[in-house]
């Protein structure tokens, strides 16, 4: 009886993952795409590979978010053409990655990505087209196939969806359309080999919960809290770029909760997990930054990634001043000592490019300014460029309780006056932190030696 129970529980495996590979087919009037929710300049780039011969579609995010009466912001494309061969037909494009390669097609500030259809590597492809390494993890992904294939090695089910321009139809695969009906968050395939594959999905499927409210499916969230230490493998700078997606969108808090929830959020910011679990101030400190971020977000103003994350290291900051402070420095260079410290320990998890590190110290740095209130003093505080950044700071830290002998209310008083008015008016524009090039010096020695070096030529 077990051996006829085994041989149907691999009978009925192999028809559902031969279901899986089969497209649900979706009308126009059952997916509820139209066109005027799309960007033109993605359909041009459709409608040029449809017209080289080139199977082309919309993927992804965009078609999912469509579907859900959302507006996406990116889009993404599918084809067949080889990314060499996408780069030939667009002027307007460049090749990158080596992980993974792509095609950018540019329109202005708008940037169409186009992938060619991948497949599960073999035997017979080489390393320099798939590669993984010993935990699993994929380290080359560019073998190609069809659009089946390309369907089985998307992430989740809710993004295995293809919009076609020819005929207005999507593709669905893997009961995806089904899935992005009943909210839930599926992984294609097996999570834990997935998982494996690539560390990121973990966090991806948090930002997608948290950003579309999906509940996250039974099997695809049980391995996540011991496979976790598996984003250590991730590199730092991809890591940066993932982290501004998860909290710069406008869901931070849930994001954050959710992150906590699943022992993710220790992997990307571990000096503050440590002051969150034992420091109430902490706690209250980062769930407000999260707070406001998403009121700025959904408000339609913007957070800059500097003051994010010098509002994120800051528990970190006041502990490990503390520790200098109590071994005899002086505030101001225990201050920035502390600051290189908090700062080169996150950058082993998150990457952070300098044009960002160096904000985020005049913030800090401003913090103990802002109390010199007397005379010229006040004024030189203002004429920063970090002013408001700084001064935002200042309200955020009394929100979570922080006593400041009024702080807040006195500069938001000053900034009312005359003398303020006239420095905001004339302050020079931020200026960018960029590495200058040297001029590239050639030693040509003096008049003699160049004579003797004539002569010694035959």
């Amino acid at each position: 009886m077990s051996i006829v129970n085994t041989v149907a529980r691999l009978f009925n495996r192999k028809a559902k993952k031969a279901d899986d590979c089969k497209p649900e087919i979706l009308q126009r009037k059952e997916h509820g795409i139209s066109r005027r929710q799309l960007s033109e300049n993605a359909l041009k780039v459709l409608y040029r590979l449809n017209t080289a011969g080139y199977q082309a579609y919309l993927v992804g995010g965009c078609v999912r978010d469509s579907m859900l009466g959302a507006h996406p912001k990116d889009f993404d494309v599918a084809t067949n053409a080889t990314p060499e061969q996408v780069n030939q037909l667009f002027r307007n494009s460049r090749l990158i990655g080596r992980r993974f390669k792509l095609v950018h097609v540019l329109f202005g500030r708008e940037v169409i990505e186009v992938a060619t259809f991948r497949t599960s590597p073999k035997d017979e492809h080489n390393s320099q087209q798939a590669k993984t390494g010993d935990s699993g993890m994929i380290l080359r992904d560019n073998v190609y196939g069809t659009i089946d294939d390309d369907a089985m090695r998307r992430d989740f089910t809710i993004n295995a969806m293809y919009y076609a321009v020819d005929d207005f139809t999507v593709r669905s695969y893997a009961n995806g359309y089904q899935d992005a009906k009943d909210k839930l968050i599926r992984l294609m395939g097996d999570p834990e080999t997935r998982y494996r594959e690539d560390p990121v999905r973990m966090i991806r499927a948090i930002r997608f919960a948290a950003k579309l409210d999906f509940s996250i499916e039974e099997k695809t969230e049980a391995p996540i809290k011991v496979m976790a230490p598996l984003m250590g493998q991730i590199p730092a700078p991809r890591l940066f770029e993932e982290v501004l997606k998860l909290f710069l969108s406008g869901n931070a808090l849930v994001t954050y909760r959710l992150l906590r929830e699943y022992k993710l959020f220790k992997e990307l910011f571990p000096l503050t997990e440590q002051c969150v679990a034992d420091d109430e101030f902490a706690a209250r400190f980062v769930e407000q930054t999260m707070i406001n971020t998403d009121t700025r977000i959904q408000s339609g103003k913007s957070v800059t990634p500097y003051y994010f994350f010098a509002a994120l290291l800051w528990p970190s900051l006041q502990r490990v001043q503390k520790e200098f402070l109590e071994q005899g420095m002086p505030p101001q260079p225990a201050l920035h000592k502390a600051a290189s410290r908090v700062i080169e320990q996150q950058l082993v998890r998150t990457s952070i490019p300098k044009r960002f590190t160096i904000p985020m110290k005049e913030i800090w740095d401003m913090q103990a300014r802002f109390e010199k209130k007397k005379g010229k003093k006040a004024s030189e505080v203002a004429e920063s460029n970090r002013f408001r950044a700084a001064y935002d700071f200042i309200l955020l830290r009394e929100q979570c309780g922080e006593n400041l002998r009024g702080l807040g209310n006195w500069w938001t008083k000053y900034q009312d006056t005359e003398e303020y008015k006239h420095i905001a008016a004339n302050r020079k524009p931020e200026e960018r932190h960029t590495k200058k090039r040297r001029p590239r010096r050639t030693n040509r020695g003096t008049p003699n030696d160049r004579q003797r070096s004539r002569r010694s030529e035959p």
